[in-house]
């Protein structure tokens, strides 16, 4: 059972060595790090690291994102494999910072893939282990201004609100009511992990039944640099 959780976005400016001397949102970073050292203060059997890449899959436990290559990240590997997802590379950097050395899942679920798919992803690591402690890495929309990379769209802000608030509430059922188009068109691309979580957590397909609502969540960090929404937050374990 998932035991607790904690969620961060995956910019690059989390890795010091691609931003250099000079902090760049350090209350970002800061929020990230101690997110994560609360899950680790959890004593979880397993941390099980889920964020969007090209397709679902389960990486090798001991992979570990290779900064000296960051650019070509972008190409597919040498032998036709996707590229190990930024997202995942991240969140590993971020358990090894806090000093975690346990057992580990690294999860990849695909930008498409459709809510119920990951209701299932979420359960199965949800049952991988009695404690399972979980890293969400999402993004929210990135077009919430000018100078956002999508640029910006009215309906970037309310679609961004609408998650922090399932999260803050601990209504994580209603993070499986995102649309994935209008995700796709605000260019969230962390909408297959979220709802990874609500699976995870115990949330159904908006048809079916929503158990009880876990605790609510502590918001650490909440903006828009850049134009693109982050969001950080600790979800405490159950009582």
């Amino acid at each position: 059972m998932i035991t607790a959780a904690a969620l961060c976005p995956s910019p690059p400016l989390l890795a010091r060595e691609v931003t250099g001397r000079d902090p760049v949102i350090p209350e970002l970073r800061q929020a990230c790090a101690e997110a994560v050292r609360r899950l680790v203060r959890c004593e979880p059997d397993v941390i099980a690291v889920v964020g969007p890449g090209p397709v679902t899959a389960r990486w090798p436990a001991g992979r570990r994102l290779d900064l000296s290559a960051f650019a070509p990240q972008a190409a597919a590997a040498a032998d036709g494999r996707p590229p190990f997802p930024l997202t995942l590379g991240l969140g590993g950097r971020l358990l090894d910072q806090a000093g975690y050395a346990g057992p580990r899942l690294l999860e990849a679920v695909g930008y498409d893939e459709p809510p119920a798919g990951c209701v299932a992803l979420g359960e199965r690591i949800a049952a991988s282990a009695c404690r399972v402690g979980l890293l969400i890495m999402a993004d929210g929309s990135a077009r919430r201004s000018p100078r956002a990379p999508g640029y910006l769209d009215e309906r970037a802000a309310a679609f961004d609100t609408a998650v922090e608030d399932a999260v803050r509430d601990g209504d994580l059922g209603a993070l499986l009511d995102i649309d994935p188009v209008l995700a796709r068109e605000l260019l969230a691309a962390g909408r297959p992990a979220w709802q990874v979580l609500a699976g995870a957590a115990g949330g159904q397909p908006p048809a079916g039944a929503v158990p009880g609502r876990p605790a609510a969540a502590e918001i650490l960090y909440s903006g828009d640099p850049f134009g693109v929404a982050y969001l950080v937050a600790w979800i405490p374990a159950r009582d």
